[in-house]
């Protein structure tokens, strides 16, 4: 996973670079909420954009060197198996995250191309929309990897009543990861069906806040249980 994550992560950096020789010198690079160009700036600005997916691939890259090095360090099997699962939990999760990134760049650039010749005052390309699904992706990717995690403090559901012990952790996280996948297709659907970009990117994140409440909800009555 880490070198796929990392071949990810070098591919929006070298792809851009290269897309950016044919996009004219300045190129609408802002809007506002009804899809109108507000600013317009060099085609440069875009090498941010791969840098930043380098950056958090960067930071993925350390949470994974953590867990693997407890995995040597660990003497009791349990913990070293927990450690090397998270690990590669952790790299499911860079790849999703490089994924979905490098996907909106794409467009973005097109999107940006697109304008520039054309001279448009308004969006060509909804990278709000975009966004949105790109989104509904990453929470059912979330969703599914949440139920295969072990006891950590970087990937799943993290809060007290969860972490309990293995039995809350298990069930917490198996429920989550449903309830991400949930909201994932509802954002995908809402996509789709609503308008209006913001409409669509407000809802999203309400999606996944609502779900995340009802696993927190989730998570507590298992605690209880578990603590009888």
């Amino acid at each position: 996973m880490k070198k796929l994550m990392w071949s990810i992560s070098l591919f929006s950096l070298i792809g851009t670079a290269v897309a950016i020789q044919f996009i004219p010198e300045s190129v609408p690079l802002h809007y506002d909420a009804a899809g109108n160009v507000t600013r317009w700036g060099s085609k440069n600005e875009n090498m941010i954009f791969p840098i930043i997916i380098l950056f958090m691939a960067l930071v993925w890259t350390c949470f994974m060197a953590y867990y693997e090095k407890k995995a040597l360090k660990s003497a009791d099997e349990k913990e070293s198996a927990g450690a090397r699962s998270n690990a590669k939990v952790i790299g499911y999760v860079g790849v999703g995250m490089a994924v979905m990134h490098t996907v909106m760049l794409g467009f973005t650039l097109f999107g940006e191309y697109k304008g520039a010749i054309s001279g448009a005052t308004k969006q060509v390309v909804d990278i709000g929309k975009i966004s949105v699904i790109m989104m509904g992706g990453l929470y059912i990717w979330l969703g599914n990897i949440m139920p295969k995690t072990r006891m950590n403090t970087t990937v799943g559901v993290k809060i007290s009543w969860s972490m309990y012990n293995d039995t809350t952790w298990k069930k917490s996280n198996r429920f989550g990861g449903v309830a991400f996948v949930i909201a994932g297709v509802i954002t995908i659907i809402t996509a789709f069906i609503i308008k209006s970009s913001f409409g669509s990117v407000m809802l999203s994140i309400g999606y996944i806040c609502v779900a995340s409440i009802v696993t927190f909800a989730y998570a507590y009555k298992v605690y209880k249980a578990e603590v009888k």
